[in-house]
């Protein structure tokens, strides 16, 4: 299993030439904790949490995509740092989760027709013997904006949502576990969005075409 996740795949394309340009960029540290965490925060802080950029298409999901456009949502985020990590010889593979986001707007929920996400996307990253998730989705910026708490990754506990923002309000709440893959599940994922979010299949080029923190930032103005 540990070398499967070692390996590039057609979605976590390590091999890419800017997938491994990132990380000799950004793989810093004198052991492997320390390496995790710089691409960590890499990938955290250098693209922007988008969930309206969301494309099913195996180009839109890959690891390199999310460097080409310099956003992406959490699931191309997430095997973006599975990616780097491999490209930095650090074993790493996707997980999953369906969550209920309360970071949303209301253009996602008449969208996805609901509050709960499928397949949110997250990494556990192989360290000292130990797998440990990271969740590389919300930038800091995103946070700071929004009055969202940041997710900090030590490398030697999980980075996982918090349940409430700043201000003590609902933010996320983990609904069921999906489990790791060594490759991202594509055909998995699609069909279950092909299932539950028929409205955005129907709304995606619209969607990805409006802008995520405008709608936040409207939505989000003192009464």
């Amino acid at each position: 299993m540990t070398e499967a996740c070692l390996s590039p795949t057609a979605l976590i394309d390590s091999d890419h030439p800017e997938v491994l340009a990132f990380a000799r960029k950004h793989c810093r540290g004198n052991d492997v904790r320390e390496r995790a965490v710089s691409l960590y925060y890499a990938v955290r802080d250098d693209f922007r949490y988008d969930p309206y950029r969301i494309d099913l298409s195996e180009t839109g999901m890959k690891a390199s995509s999310v460097i080409a456009s310099g956003a992406g949502w959490c699931v191309p985020k997430a095997t973006l740092l599975a990616a780097v990590c491999r490209a930095a010889g650090i074993p790493a593979r996707p997980g999953y989760a369906d969550v209920r986001n309360h970071l949303s707007t209301a253009r996602m929920r008449e969208t996805f027709g609901a509050d709960l996400y499928r397949w949110h996307g997250y990494t556990e990253i192989l360290i000292d013997g130990s797998w440990y998730k990271a969740t590389p989705a919300f930038n800091l910026a995103l946070c700071e904006r929004f009055g969202l708490l940041p997710l900090e990754f030590d490398g030697r506990s999980d980075s996982i949502y918090h349940p409430f923002d700043r201000s003590g309000n609902q933010h996320m709440e983990y609904v069921h576990q999906r489990g790791h893959y060594a490759d991202v599940p594509l055909s998995l994922i699609a069909d279950d969005f092909r299932t539950h979010y028929p409205v955005w299949l129907e709304q995606a080029e619209q969607l990805r075409a409006a802008d995520f923190l405008a709608d936040v930032e409207r939505e989000n103005q003192p009464a």
